[in-house]
């Protein structure tokens, strides 16, 4: 482990790139690990629109309300998790559809093989592959990869934010009144949370937007497409990379613990600079306490 606590780590890389070995080694793996993370999530897409290109062939089953699983998840994550022991054997792994596997380097990989599933066993294709690492409670790489529009959105702490090999910027919208807002809904929390923010949105002069893919609605929000996102709670698979995506994209991230996430995901608030204030009341009279 590293010898000291992270928000020192990343203050000090922030201060000084070049003078610090054991800086640099931080760097050159975690450079290394970004570089896996993209060719890995290209190669993970590629198999997940194999299935989708045969869903008939599918076996789907229902993990709970409005939450659905297919073997393409499952086999995905299967790909997923083979390639990062064969790559990283001793870091650690936290997956959607499998158990978790404890790390000894500190850094641990997140894992949503296909976030969308409901819109992949419908045939609607709006779905994406999700990875992201974190180390020491910091979400250092985040890629999310849409293998039907060819797009891989991704970051690294510090080092900006792109869609392929396109640099992206978070809208520079500072009205409401201009551009969409994606708005999540899921089964864990209650239903009025999502009404209540589309309706404190409209008000506003807002639109709402929403795809049933979060991992997408950050992506599009980090790329200037969507001016903010909001749901009440999310796992940590399904939006750690792409806060990640949206901060380096010069967008604002609400707050959040970055030890408890991997247990037990979070509030998501994320918006342009210009209209993340407005975003944060919205969310704030809409949704219902955090347990």
């Amino acid at each position: 482990m590293f010898p000291f606590p992270a928000y020192a780590l990343f203050a000090a890389i922030e201060w000084d790139r070049a003078r610090n070995p054991f800086l640099m080694e931080f760097l050159n793996m975690a450079s290394e690990r970004f570089d896996f993370a993209c060719a890995l999530a290209e190669k993970a897409g590629e198999l997940a629109l194999e299935y989708f290109k045969r869903l008939d062939t599918l076996t789907i089953s229902e993990k709970g309300h409005q939450d659905l699983v297919s073997e393409a998840d499952r086999d995905v994550e299967t790909l997923i998790r083979a390639e990062l022991a064969k790559a990283f054997p001793d870091d650690g792994i936290v997956g959607e559809e499998h158990e978790n596997v404890d790390g000894t380097t500190g850094y641990t990989w997140v894992i949503d093989p296909i976030d969308g599933t409901a819109n992949f066993v419908a045939g609607i294709p709006q779905w994406c592959v999700i990875l992201a690492c974190t180390f020491a409670d910091e979400t250092i790489i985040g890629v999310i990869r849409d293998p039907i529009a060819g797009e891989t959105f991704r970051a690294k702490r510090g080092a900006g934010a792109f869609v392929n090999n396109k640099p992206i910027r978070a809208s520079s919208t500072d009205t409401l009144a201009r551009g969409s807002v994606g708005i999540g809904f899921n089964g864990r929390s209650k239903a009025t949370d999502a009404i209540n923010a589309i309706g404190g949105l409209v008000s506003k002069g807002g639109v709402f937007f929403r795809n049933a893919s979060g991992g997408l609605m950050l992506a599009y929000a980090a790329s200037g497409r969507l001016i903010g996102y909001l749901e009440s709670h999310m796992h940590a698979w399904d939006c750690l990379a792409g806060m990640l995506i949206m901060r380096e994209a010069g967008g604002k991230v609400a707050e959040f613990d970055g030890h408890s996430v991997l247990a037990k995901g979070t509030r998501v608030i994320v918006g342009a600079p210009g209209v993340f204030s407005d975003l944060k009341d919205i969310a704030e009279a809409s949704f219902a306490p955090q347990s």
